[in-house]
């Protein structure tokens, strides 16, 4: 019984690790000469992606960080140009399901039938750059990537929540390196 207990753990631990990842991964980067203090007024560039209710969206929460670091949006003009783009990828996991024929496995060699199955999940992905208005260099890139729901309220506070770490460090200090979080 014990070791049936013992199997019957390591499948539910095998087929845990087969869960897509529900992590949020947030990364930015950003050019080592740009001068950030010089940086006061927004402009948004451009704002692309397939589903015409995100521009909205992200344009609402690109602008609250943006207000909460100082920052003012103008109509046109601003020191700073905004581009975003929103990608949305189907991505798959495999899950394996063993059918408990562990009983049987030293008398007949194997551990019963294995069925894999292939599950498809929806991520999306918003990449934010920002460019220097006069030179039209970019500056900065932030990405948040996330597995999206079939909840469209789930998605708006994920793309919230994204692009509030994306600018937790912004402006960014020109003495660190590359800024890298894997949000979990």
């Amino acid at each position: 019984m014990k070791t049936k207990t013992t199997i019957m753990l390591s499948i539910a631990m095998i087929m845990l690790m087969t869960i897509p990842s529900v992590a949020q991964q947030v990364k930015t980067d950003y050019d080592r000469g740009a001068k950030f203090t010089q940086f006061k007024t927004y402009s948004w560039s451009d704002v692309k992606t397939k589903d015409p209710l995100l521009v909205n969206r992200i344009k609402s929460a690109v602008n609250s960080a943006l207000a909460a670091k100082g920052l003012t949006q103008v109509d046109s003009g601003g020191d700073l140009s905004i581009n975003a783009m929103e990608i949305t990828k189907n991505q798959q996991t495999l899950n394996t399901f063993y059918d408990g024929g562990f009983g049987s496995w030293r008398r007949w060699g194997g551990c019963g039938n294995a069925t894999t199955t292939t599950e498809t999940y929806k991520v999306g992905t918003l990449v934010v750059d920002l460019f220097d208005t006069q030179s039209k260099e970019l500056v900065w890139r932030g990405s948040s990537s996330d597995t999206l729901s079939n909840n469209s309220d789930k998605n708006i506070k994920n793309l919230n929540k994204g692009v509030e770490k994306m600018f937790k460090k912004f402006p960014p200090s020109q003495t660190s390196k590359v800024q890298r979080s894997n949000a979990g």
